[in-house]
């Protein structure tokens, strides 16, 4: 018989983005391989408690008025005790009873946000040194962090959206003066948390009156803002994936971002099913432009440092590309832009999940 690679799947988390993490494990945990994979689903409550969780996920479905999170149900997740060692236990908190639940070979962390996708649980994999799926410490900072992002990118030659950084202290502080240096950026100007994702905190100006209210909105989420000169272009996006050790990084076709009804791809857009947006895969690129964006997508994968997987967003534009984020754990839905890319290429939404596992292992097992 076919010893199983054991799997720990983590989910939810955290972050503001912990029900779209939530909704990710279900399709992930619906798709994976059973006759190749065993399965420890572990669910990350709100408040951080690593709880032993169930395979049953159908529950996470995501409903607006009813947005679905990890129930603390009185588990505890025992990691490892030293290098080395790849067992995981479990603990009652009410009995304080503790069960081995084996060694697992691997961690798929399908965690958005901070405290999951910023480097902060991949720096605890390696204190732990267990194998574990997608970019490592340093990329996955990098990519979370929209300010330092762009910064690195910059420096690798590829072209980003014109910015300027705003911090808590300075808004508190000089709030005046930073009003007016921004005042100089042409409008229609947006507002981002540095570290966030799925659109959380993210605002169009199209008035200056406007820009306080974008500005607090974006601060309840991060100590740190970007405002970004908006960019006239087409939404296209391309998924990447990290080769076996030896084989290169390859990139998907593109997707596009339509936009019809909406002022931009916000959350209830991209998660809600809100009108005004189309997803269409494979974007109508001509050959030499499909082939430029996948060069930039690696280039910037590799600027980066990132393994595993990545979605990197763009605009096109009338002078070329301009590098709008990538995503170290993107969206990963079974209708999410990522998977969806792959589907087209040629890799199906079952058979990625094994990708990704496998090339985890390949460079970390």
């Amino acid at each position: 018989m076919t010893t199983k690679t054991v799997v720990a799947v983590l989910f939810g988390g955290r972050s503001s983005e912990h029900a779209i993490s939530c909704v990710t494990a279900r399709g992930v945990l619906s798709a994976i391989d059973a006759s190749r994979f065993g399965v420890i689903p572990i669910g990350i409550t709100r408040e951080g408690a690593f709880t032993l969780s169930t395979a049953d996920v159908s529950t996470y479905e995501l409903d607006a008025a009813n947005l679905p999170e990890v129930a603390d149900n009185g588990s505890r997740i025992v990691w490892p005790d030293k290098a080395g060692s790849r067992e995981l236990r479990v603990r009652d908190v009410e009995t304080g009873m503790m069960r081995s639940l084996g060694n697992i070979d691997v961690v798929f962390p399908i965690l958005h946000g901070p405290f999951g996708e910023d480097g902060t649980i991949q720096g605890m994999f390696e204190l732990c040194d267990l194998p574990y799926v997608g970019a490592g410490v340093l990329a996955s900072s990098l990519g979370m962090d929209k300010h330092f992002a762009k910064t690195v990118l910059q420096q690798a030659g590829i072209a980003v959206a014109p910015w300027q950084t705003v911090t808590a202290l300075d808004w508190q502080a000089r709030r005046s003066a930073v009003v007016a240096d921004i005042e100089q950026m042409p409008l229609p100007v947006f507002v981002k948390p540095s570290r966030a994702g799925s659109s959380v905190g993210v605002s169009k100006v199209s008035q200056w009156s406007e820009f306080a209210a974008a500005m607090d909105l974006a601060f309840a989420e991060d100590d740190r803002v970007l405002v970004e000169n908006a960019i006239v272009g087409r939404e296209v996006e391309c998924a990447v994936l990290q080769g076996r050790p030896g084989e290169a990084t390859r990139a998907s076709v593109a997707g596009e971002i339509v936009i019809t009804g909406r002022e931009f791809y916000d959350f209830e857009a991209k998660y809600l099913g809100a009108a005004g947006i189309d997803l269409v895969c494979p974007a109508d690129l001509t050959a030499a432009e499909l082939a430029e964006l996948q060069a930039l997508s690696i280039r910037a994968f590799e600027a980066l440092g990132a393994a595993g997987l990545a979605r990197v967003d763009f605009f096109l534009t009338e002078t070329g590309f301009v590098l709008n984020e990538i995503n170290t754990m993107p969206g990963f839905t079974p209708i999410s832009m990522f998977p969806r890319c792959w589907q087209e290429t040629g890799l199906g939404y079952s058979d990625l999940i094994t990708e990704l596992i496998e090339v985890a292992l390949a460079h970390r097992g």
